[in-house]
This record gives C-alpha cells, sequence and structure tokens, in this order.
C-alpha cells in the first residue's frame, strides 16, 4: 500500500510539471486539461502517504512536493468558484442579449434535440461549430427566426454557422493559420444603439489523434487576440478553444486582446466531455471587453454531442460611463511568444485535416 501511494504520487507530481514545459507536443499539453482531477487525486493521495506510507526522506521529499503542487492547483481552480470576486456581473439595462455556443459535434444526428433547445432558449444569436451540411439543412426551419446567417460548411469538423435575429453590421470569416480554419466576426448594433462585436473561435486541439502539437490552436488563437487589440468596439469571444481557462495560452490570449475571462467568479463549467463526468473539462470559453456587462454564463442541457452548448446573457455599457479597470499588459518576453506562436501556427501543416 505504501508503495502505491509513492507511485501514484510521482504519476501526479509529474502530471503538474509537465504543462511548465515549453514544448507543444500534445504530451506537454494534455495535462492542462485534467488539473481539476488531479488536484482531488493529489487530496486523495497525500491522505494516504500520510496514513499508509512507511516515514523516510523519500517520504517526506514526496510529501513536500506533492503538498507544494497541491497548493499551487488550489490557488489556480479559486479563481474558478463562486467564491471569488466577479467582474462586470451586475448593472441594469434595458435590453439583455443572449448568446449560445455550441460544438454540435459534426457526427451527432440529434437534430431535433439541439432545435428544440433553441427554440426553448429563444437567444438573440447563437453558433453551431462542427456543423456540416446535414447540420445545415437539418437547421433551415430555425431561418424563420434567425434570418441573419453566416455559413462555413466543411466536413473535416471545423465548420461553423451563426444565426441572429439581430441584423450585422459587418461579418467577416477570418482563416488566420489555415484555409480550412475558420472563426467569425460580427459586427452588431443593440436597441440602444451600442455597438458590439461577437467573435466565434474553434482551433485544433492538440491530442494524440488529432494534432500532434498546439501549434495550430495557439497559433489562431494569438491571431485572434492581436486582431482584437486593435478593435474599438466592445468585443465578446465565445467558442470551443481546446483549452482550459487556467492553461498558459488561455492567460497569454486574455492579456493580449486585453478581455476578461468570463468564467472567473462563476465556477469551473465545465462542458466537455459531455458523456464522461470523470474527464470533463472546461474547453468552450468565453471572454469580454469591460463594456461587456456578464450577467449569465451557464452550461446547458446535453444535446447529443461530446459537449455542452454554453449560454451567455449580457448587455453592452457605453464606453464612456464604464469604470475604468486595469488591463494587464505583456511583457518584451510575452509579445515574443505571440509573435512565434502566430509564425508556428501558419507554418504547420496539418496532417489530420
Amino acid at each position: 500500500m505504501d508503495l502505491f501511494f509513492i507511485i501514484l504520487s510521482l504519476l501526479l507530481i509529474l502530471l503538474s510539471i509537465l504543462p511548465f514545459v515549453k514544448n507543444q507536443h500534445w504530451f506537454f499539453r494534455i495535462p492542462e486539461f485534467i488539473k481539476t482531477q488531479i488536484f482531488f487525486l493529489q487530496i486523495i493521495a497525500t491522505i494516504g502517504l500520510v496514513i499508509f506510507t512507511q516515514k523516510s526522506l523519500l517520504f517526506y521529499l514526496v510529501l513536500i512536493i506533492q503538498s507544494i503542487l497541491l497548493f499551487f492547483h488550489a490557488y489556480i481552480l479559486s479563481r474558478f468558484t463562486n467564491f471569488y470576486k466577479k467582474k462586470n456581473s451586475a448593472a441594469k439595462s434595458k435590453k439583455d442579449i443572449k448568446i449560445i455556443s455550441a460544438n454540435i459535434y459534426q457526427y451527432n444526428n440529434k437534430f431535433q434535440k439541439f432545435k428544440d433547445l433553441i427554440k426553448k432558449e429563444k437567444p438573440d444569436i447563437f453558433f453551431t461549430i462542427e456543423s456540416n451540411k446535414d447540420w445545415e439543412n437539418a437547421m433551415r426551419d430555425l431561418e424563420t427566426d434567425y434570418k441573419f446567417t453566416e455559413k462555413i460548411t466543411l466536413e473535416n469538423t471545423y465548420g461553423m454557422h451563426l444565426y441572429s435575429k439581430i441584423p450585422f453590421e459587418k461579418i467577416t470569416t477570418h482563416f488566420f493559420v489555415a484555409k480550412d480554419l475558420p472563426s467569425i466576426e460580427a459586427h452588431f448594433k443593440d436597441k440602444e444603439g451600442n455597438h458590439f462585436v461577437v467573435f466565434c473561435a474553434h482551433p485544433p486541439p492538440p491530442s494524440p489523434t488529432e494534432e500532434r502539437t498546439s501549434k495550430e490552436r495557439d497559433g489562431d488563437l494569438m491571431c485572434i487576440a492581436k486582431w482584437i487589440k486593435e478593435m474599438k468596439q466592445p468585443v465578446i469571444v465565445v467558442g470551443d478553444f481546446n483549452t482550459v481557462a487556467w492553461s498558459k495560452i488561455a492567460k497569454l490570449f486574455r492579456k493580449s486582446c486585453g478581455l476578461i475571462d468570463g468564467r472567473i467568479g462563476r465556477g469551473i463549467l465545465a462542458s466537455y466531455h459531455a458523456k464522461y463526468w470523470l474527464f470533463r473539462a472546461p474547453l468552450d470559453l468565453v471572454f469580454h471587453s469591460k463594456e461587456i456587462i456578464l450577467k449569465q454564463l451557464n452550461i446547458l442541457e446535453y444535446i447529443g454531442s461530446d459537449h455542452f452548448p454554453i449560454r451567455c446573457v449580457f448587455s453592452v455599457t457605453p464606453s464612456n460611463i464604464t469604470k475604468e479597470k486595469k488591463v494587464e499588459t505583456l511583457s518584451k518576453e510575452e509579445k515574443s511568444n505571440v509573435e512565434t506562436y502566430i509564425k508556428k501556427g501558419k507554418e504547420t501543416n496539418s496532417q489530420n485535416r
């Protein structure tokens, strides 16, 4: 029994340390996704060490390292709990806007289940991620209510569709790092005359079954961040980021574009994997500028996909009455990292799409 907890602890220590390595291979990036699982296993392993393991030099060494990492994980994850202070979470508005972002999983054929969700929730805008021609055809009847659409129909699991009740002022489809990896930039105006931008992202994940490295994902996210940084209008970014809110690349994204992480103070809100609760992680993220008042951020019901849809309700506050908020700035090294990620992302040729 004592050997079991020593080995378990060493494995958890290794998984905790791997994300600190800058290498973009999936082997070093995957442990970022399971930080919550590692954290709870470390609690069990630490209790097991104290109770069952013979007290030796190895025991004390493992216990000290394990304890340091345990507190580190607790500190990181505490920002994504309801106990942490929310940013920009409460304000009165004449008109709230509801957005749903859903990775519907291209091979999911439960079309009606998703359409019933849209009819029940009645969002002003919704995005479908991984939507192909079959999904586009299945959703045509929704266009009676959602007359404004942008359709990027692909069969490579990176299709993306936007449906809106609010007319576009301008809409652009970007292919920042590859011609088959789209993201959507849509400009709107609310009923109070406030302009805002909605961005939807879906970069590819680093994984042994998909992309060997996170180069395209990191490059795509840094391109989006750099683009958003130059915008004058309030912006909200939604989508399947294929990373978690506490990862290095997510934090660099937030700092690069000067946005607020919508999950802070609202809970982990794990959106993937919908079928296997033990492996769930928050991959569907929301970031917003200080003029966006995010009132709700929720995980919605199961729709047959491997992701749960996410719903956010917000309003737009004119910039001249928005309270100033401290915006983190990039260090010289971080600015260099952003450019490196973009360069590597554009140079990478996928072997799996």
